[in-house]
């Protein structure tokens, strides 16, 4: 059985080739990795769902839902800020 999730990516692109593949059922643990990549600057090559790439649409929607994330944490953290007021000033969900 196909796990719901697959992300491809290269750990240290500037020294190395080698894909790992990190899979998962959970949307939510996707959104977290995505995070987590994307702060440690890792290559993301491919996300799939159900076993088939995602396309370019999805693909970036899903890289765009882990930065706002990133960018509300980092605001509410570096100002003081609630989650209300993150959306409120700068438009990012909490």
């Amino acid at each position: 059985m196909l796990n719901k999730f697959a992300i491809d990516y290269i750990a240290f692109p500037q020294h190395s080739t080698r894909v790992f593949t990190y899979q998962t059922d959970d949307p939510i643990e996707v959104e977290d990795l995505l995070m987590h990549l994307l702060a440690s600057r890792v290559r993301i090559t491919e996300i799939r769902h159900d076993g088939a790439a995602m396309t370019g649409h999805q693909f970036d929607r899903m890289l765009k839902v882990a930065a706002e994330r990133i960018a509300s944490q980092l605001l509410r953290e570096s100002l003081g800020l609630d989650g209300a007021q993150v959306k409120d000033r700068f438009g990012f969900a909490a």
